[in-house]
């Protein structure tokens, strides 16, 4: 590497850090080394979760739709579903023919389009007879306009004027609530209980959890964990250490996803993936879980910023990267269907049939089952590799007593020749995914990558 470029690299590098400190979700002030992580169920760990919205999981739209297909969840080797939420959904200042599924009237009830209390009482029960829990979208921060909360006006933020007003000038079709009043502390917290006692729901997903103040999430894991103490709970946020420490068991790593998907659009070079990951480990205290995704609700398919190809590379990476990976609903077949703006307001169902598509399904399969029968993918050491294309490639090693594996991904488009280092490459073999060919001419510690290839290899610890 030369003068100019080790300056171009220090430059981006800056800027990288610069970046994550702006667009973290309200970066914590906290010590890392001050603060422990919560101790986590060693099964999530390994976990892998799945996140449905229910009125675009399938053309019925309803949960027993979702009933209907928990075996095919469970043969890809899902363990959480993770349910948008599943209330009445506000008519008042709705966006969009249907509205947001994040602007509740009632959370105690459920959205008629979607069944009846029986219907969510056996999709929970069908679930756990094939050991997957089932985890609740909570909206804690906000109702719908109409909400039956609104017969209590001091329930809610207010202007100085009065007027009741969003959490967020742009959500313009949610009302916050006002967590400095008692009252409405104890009615979130009775409603959680209410769903985790009386329905046997394994936990919750928090929506943007930083707009409600920790300190009720802490009070509110308390009551839960007097219910259910192996109850989990996930947070809608990211950079924020103190999240992890009493209240919630895994955050959302989207400064992972920000520079991941920078990479794939060309933005960044792929090892400032890398960068990312060593930034958040110095953030965190040891043994911080977070939910990696290249895919979820918030954002365009995946499919459709990287093209299927490149889309399997990032989820690749995902799969063989620390932390519990996600799938979100179609993924698995590749669907390009959109989400975000405006499907989080219209009926646009999941095509479980979209040609043209690589065999997605027995592929993830293959590699869910690799993660979970190895504890060096969850349990061991990430090591970043360094190699002759880091514009390119992103290489990983991964590995605890018994195993090893090496990890080589060409997030570009390009075919990609070079080398890792890696001082001992002796007795690697790769790893035979259904569906996949072994990449040719690649023999570690050298690799040829065509565009958005990559290939996993093998070897037993040396003892």
């Amino acid at each position: 590497m030369n003068r100019n470029q080790q300056k171009l690299r220090y430059l981006l590098a800056t800027a990288l850090i610069g970046w994550l400190l702006i667009n973290s979700a309200a970066v914590s002030e906290a010590d890392p080394f001050n603060l422990t992580t919560r101790t986590s169920p060693d099964w999530l760990r390994s976990a892998v979760v799945y996140e449905i919205f229910p009125r675009n999981f399938s053309k019925e739209g309803n949960l027993n739709a979702i009933t209907a297909r928990l075996d095919e969840l469970k043969d890809l080797g899902v363990d959480v579903l993770w349910l948008m939420p599943i209330h009445p959904i506000g008519e008042k200042m709705k966006k969009g023919s249907l509205g947001s599924p994040f602007a509740v009237r009632d959370f105690y009830a459920i959205d008629s389009d979607y069944g009846t209390t029986n219907d969510f009482e056996r999709l929970i029960k069908e679930a756990h007879k094939r050991g997957m829990k089932v985890v609740m979208d909570i909206v804690a921060g906000q109702t719908a306009w109409d909400s039956v909360l609104m017969e209590h006006p001091e329930y809610y933020l207010h202007d100085t004027n009065g007027v009741i007003i969003p959490p967020d000038p742009a959500w313009t079709d949610v009302a916050g609530l006002n967590y400095a009043n008692p009252d409405v502390r104890r009615y979130m917290i009775a409603m959680m209980k209410y769903w985790l006692r009386d329905f046997g729901v394994d936990g919750f997903r928090c929506d943007v959890d930083p707009n409600v103040p920790l300190d009720f999430w802490e009070a509110s894991r308390a009551e839960l964990e007097k219910i259910n103490p192996q109850v989990i709970i996930l947070a809608d946020a990211g950079a924020k250490p103190e999240l992890l420490t009493n209240a919630f068991d895994v955050d959302s790593s989207w400064n992972f996803f920000s520079i991941l998907d920078k990479a794939m659009s060309s933005q960044l070079p792929a090892d400032f993936i890398r960068e990312s990951w060593k930034y958040t480990q110095q953030q965190f205290p040891k043994g911080a879980l977070h939910l990696r995704f290249t895919d979820n609700h918030e954002k365009s398919r995946a499919v459709v910023r990287y093209g299927v190809n490149g889309a399997l590379a990032a989820q690749v990476l995902v799969l063989t990267l620390d932390g519990v990976p996600l799938f979100y609903n179609g993924m698995e077949v590749g669907d390009a269907t959109e989400s975000s703006d405006p499907a989080l307001f219209e009926k646009m169902p999941v095509f479980w049939h979209p040609g043209g598509r690589p065999p997605l399904r027995d592929i993830y399969r293959d590699l869910i089952k690799l993660r979970k029968q190895y504890a060096a993918f969850y349990n061991g050491e990430v090591v970043w590799l360094t190699n002759s294309a880091p514009g390119e490639v992103v290489s990983i090693q991964r590995w605890d007593a018994k195993d090893e594996f090496v990890v080589l991904i060409n997030l570009s488009s390009g075919r990609v020749t070079g080398s890792v280092e890696l001082p001992d490459a002796e007795g690697f073999e790769p790893v035979k995914i259904s569906g996949r060919p072994i990449p040719i001419g690649t023999s570690l510690p050298n690799f040829s990558l065509s565009g958005y290839e990559w290939c996993i290899y093998q070897r037993t610890a040396p003892r």
